[in-house]
């Protein structure tokens, strides 16, 4: 993993530009959103790891199909434990924050394990999620990434009081998809 520039601890908006910087790494197409995450240890104010959409292989033992960012944070911090990515909760600190520049799936086309899956099956330990922007409409019809975090006892914030950081991570979401209106 590339340094981490310096970030002043509870800066969410620059850990939300710093998982916009992973989503610009993903490739652009239209079957799919690029998407740029960061789990962070909020009381060491140290990113754990990174992950961008299709970042890592579709060919994940036990769990095939395209890597969202958010699983590849996860995948990342199995690999550097020698786990699963299921089994990553006890190895991570206890105020592990996830900032991701978009809600985090709740339904897969593919029917491989949502995101929202993978963050509740690790219990409590996430228990609070930035978020750039909700889901489009464009591939599944109205998410419900939040409220099903919220509903498990996750705290969601929506950063998207920044309407130059909400167009930036719109313009990327979307790299090469058809302009939108």
């Amino acid at each position: 993993m590339r340094p981490t520039p310096p970030i002043a601890p509870h800066d969410h908006k620059t850990y939300m530009r710093y998982a916009l910087e992973q989503a610009k790494l993903s490739p652009p197409s239209p079957s799919k959103f690029c998407v740029g995450a960061a789990l962070v240890d909020a009381d060491a104010n140290r990113v754990l790891s990174t992950g961008y959409s299709e970042e890592l292989a579709r060919d994940r033992p036990n769990d095939p199909g395209s890597t969202h960012a958010e699983h590849c944070c996860f995948i990342k911090v199995a690999d550097e434990n020698g786990i699963h990515d299921f089994d990553i909760a006890p190895v991570l600190p206890p105020n592990t924050v996830l900032y991701t520049t978009m809600e985090p799936c709740n339904e897969r086309l593919s029917g491989n394990r949502t995101c929202v899956e993978r963050i509740l099956g690790l219990g409590s330990a996430i228990k609070v999620v930035y978020v750039g922007i909700r889901a489009s409409n464009t591939f599944i019809q109205d998410n419900q990434g939040i409220k099903r975090l919220e509903a498990a006892g996750v705290k969601v914030v929506l950063l998207e009081d920044d309407e130059t950081l909400r167009q930036e991570i719109l313009e990327v979401t979307f790299a090469g998809h058809e302009k939108r209106d």
